[in-house]
């Protein structure tokens, strides 16, 4: 890990829903937000957002999610998604993560990441 990688880096991004992120067990219609592809994007924006602090031999990977599915979005929408790491221990990384669309929260809570050395993770 780069000493660059220290508590407080933040990513923002907007994306807009697309059919494959919908709840595929309602059936036909507009759609909305599956839970899993919320954490998906969630996931992306944090590992996004320490990416560029990794050694060329790391990169990260989740441990934990605890976050609230609050509200539906449609698909078709933009949603928005933040991530800010809170905590840092060693190679554990914690983020604070909201998922909002406009000025609804969709969803939000913690994410936690840990860095691995890929020269080691595959043995």
């Amino acid at each position: 890990m780069k000493s660059s990688l220290t508590v407080g880096i933040s990513n923002e991004k907007t994306v807009t829903t697309t059919p494959k992120m919908a709840v595929s067990h309602l059936g036909e219609g507009p759609g909305v937000l599956s839970t899993p592809s919320m954490i998906g994007l969630i996931e992306h924006t944090c590992l996004e957002s320490v990416s560029p602090h990794l050694d060329k031999n790391e990169q990260t990977v989740g441990t934990m999610v605890h976050v609230w599915h609050r509200a539906a979005v449609r698909i078709g929408e933009d949603v928005t998604i933040s991530s800010k790491l809170i905590d840092q221990n060693r190679r554990k990384l914690l983020f604070e993560v909201k998922v909002t669309s406009g000025e609804k929260t969709i969803g939000d809570g913690t994410h936690e990441r840990f860095v691995i050395d890929l020269d080691k993770f595959g043995q």
